[in-house]
């Protein structure tokens, strides 16, 4: 399934280098396993975002994510790409930017022409062909139109989305140069929180962590020295502080690196979707890889 990497150091910028593509596998097993994309997201000094990310079509295409990307941010969001909806295509990859803000999910969202008829005029935002983008489409509008409240517009955009449409999951993370938000929607996959104290918890560390079933690593010095949040889709070291996050919890993690959490989605979707539900390809994409 897709996987989902989010870390904050705000308000200190921080040095990292992240393989999307770690210790590749066999030949044989690359066929049938490799992603269909993978992305990085940070933001520059003067806070516009920067996004690298390419489909992964083809085995030679490996290359890219194999390659160590390193960036220098206040905030980073990283992606491998399982496709559901949407082909194999740059514009389908994560993550996505708008209004200044970056964003990834995973799950499945269907009623895809109910979303874009809702979406109205917003439609516009959407580049690409993914339930993903129009879902931070529809994020983005609420935000704008609960002034500017990111927490507000996840919440609004999400639970429409939970009354109306049928839903698989949909874990996300969003962030913006200086905050970042994560939201675990319904209890489908998991999405683990991790507040890194400096230096990890024996202090003095570095930040290496390492994902076993995503093939993600991310290492950065810079954070023997500094405070860190992370969040994502499965624990990527032995640091005993990681947390499941509960289903339907919105995480913000603020500036100063202070953590709140809120469940804004008590109830399961209206219209859950197993896996059983789903298109081949779109139930392959949620299956752990």
């Amino acid at each position: 399934m897709c996987r989902l990497f989010g870390l904050s150091s705000a308000p200190r910028r921080t040095r990292a280098t992240f393989w999307l593509l770690d210790a590749p596998d066999s030949l044989s097993e690359q066929s049938h396993r490799d992603p269909d994309g993978t992305g990085l997201g940070y933001f520059a000094p003067d806070g516009s975002p920067r996004i690298d990310k390419a489909p992964i079509a083809a085995f030679e295409d490996r290359a890219f994510a194999e390659d160590a990307r390193q960036a220098e941010s206040t905030t980073f969001l990283a992606h491998i790409r399982y496709a559901s909806t949407g082909g194999l295509d740059a514009r389908n990859t994560h993550p996505f930017a708008q209004d200044g803000r970056l964003f990834a999910h995973n799950g499945v969202i269907e009623g895809l022409d109910r979303l874009d008829a809702h979406l109205g005029a917003d439609r516009s935002l959407v580049a690409g062909d993914t339930d993903s983008e129009r879902f931070f489409a529809l994020i983005t509008r609420e935000i704008r139109e609960h002034g500017g409240d990111v927490g507000a517009g996840v919440r609004r955009a999400a639970g429409w989305i939970a009354a109306n449409l049928p839903v698989y999951a949909l874990n996300l993370i969003l962030v913006t140069p200086d905050e970042l938000w994560a939201l675990r929607y319904p209890d489908t996959h998991e999405l683990y929180v991790l507040e890194r104290p400096v230096g990890g918890p024996h202090g003095g560390r570095r930040l290496d962590h390492s994902g076993t079933r995503g093939r993600m690593r991310v290492h950065s010095d810079d954070l023997a020295g500094l405070p860190a949040v992370v969040v994502a889709s499965e624990r990527m070291d032995d640091d005993p502080g990681w947390r499941l996050m509960a289903p339907g919890e919105l995480l913000h993690v603020g500036p100063d690196l202070a953590t709140t959490a809120r469940t804004v989605l008590p109830d399961p979707p209206a219209h859950r979707l197993t896996l059983a539900d789903l298109r081949p390809e779109a139930a392959a994409s949620q299956k752990a890889a």
